[in-house]
């Protein structure tokens, strides 16, 4: 069976160290079997304190992260290099060993132009040598593609596939999100099937970031889609009842969500649970 973790973001809007604790004691007793923690600013995160509250909760982590101002790869390759090294660092110090995300522009930075050649090398050297600082740290990279009107720079998983046979690094995946999926792929099924070979990660998100099956997002497709791509990586909830307001910015997410955190957690893994299992995903 999968393995269910959900985003911090479901119960707090900044990770502090007491709201951190406070996020992984209610992953925990939700019934999660990890937390996806948000690290965006890795230099200051308390890997220590939260690597204790995290075994004595009996769940793991994993970590995202976005580009910060100013370190949009395409443009500043050493400034993301030196940031994601931090991170690498930070999650290695928790213990975890996946960190993915926006980890190759900037989100909300756009040029008002399709991606260069250049401007895609530049990204498949840079992370070259990320994944090679990673590797070292028994750290897996997840490469994530999000919508156009977030960055111009990958918006397909097809693209995001492209960008990791071209890094050609054994530890560099593809995360996939089905809400940027609803806006960019056609379909659900077969973009999944056909990136089979790289996929590693998935965010399973509603259409407006709320409760799980209560949007436009077609979860028999995805289901189906991870059956037929043989899928065996976990499956992460992601629903903003908090937010970061500078990541609320840069992804347009003005409203409130449609059920409390409690209900999006509680129902939104009662959902993913009972969507895997009538799509027999092992």
């Amino acid at each position: 069976m999968p393995t269910y973790g959900a985003h911090a973001f479901l119960w707090v809007g900044e990770w502090t160290k007491e709201s951190g604790n406070r996020a992984i004691a209610a992953a925990a007793a939700c019934g999660f079997d990890f937390i996806e923690i948000p690290l965006l600013e890795p230099r200051a995160f308390e890997a220590t304190a939260h690597r204790q509250v995290l075994r004595d909760a009996g769940i793991e982590a994993s970590a995202s992260t976005v580009l910060p101002k100013g370190a949009h790869m395409p443009e500043h390759p050493e400034r993301a290099k030196a940031f994601l090294i931090d991170a690498l660092n930070a999650v290695e110090a928790l213990g975890s060993t996946y960190l993915c995300g926006c980890i190759a522009y900037e989100l909300g930075r756009l040029t008002g132009q399709a991606p260069t050649p250049h401007e895609r090398q530049v990204v498949v050297e840079t992370l070259g040598e990320v994944a090679a600082e990673a590797r070292k740290r028994g750290i897996t990279l997840g490469f994530e593609c999000v919508n156009r009107y977030e960055t111009y720079m990958y918006n397909v998983l097809a693209d995001g596939r492209e960008a990791i046979k071209a890094i050609g690094a054994p530890n560099v995946q593809l995360h996939a999100d089905t809400y940027h999926m609803n806006i960019e792929e056609e379909g659900f099924r077969r973009p999944l099937v056909e990136v089979a070979d790289v996929l590693g990660y998935i965010h399973m998100s509603e259409s407006h970031r709320g409760l799980v099956g209560s949007g436009t997002v077609d979860w028999s497709e995805v289901f189906r889609g991870l059956v037929n791509a043989k899928y065996r990586g976990p499956l992460v909830l992601e629903s903003f009842a908090a937010i970061n307001p500078d990541l609320a910015a840069a992804t347009c997410l003005w409203r409130p969500p449609n059920s409390p955190p409690g209900v999006l957690a509680r129902e939104g893994l009662r959902f993913l649970r009972e969507g895997a299992a009538r799509a027999g995903l092992a």
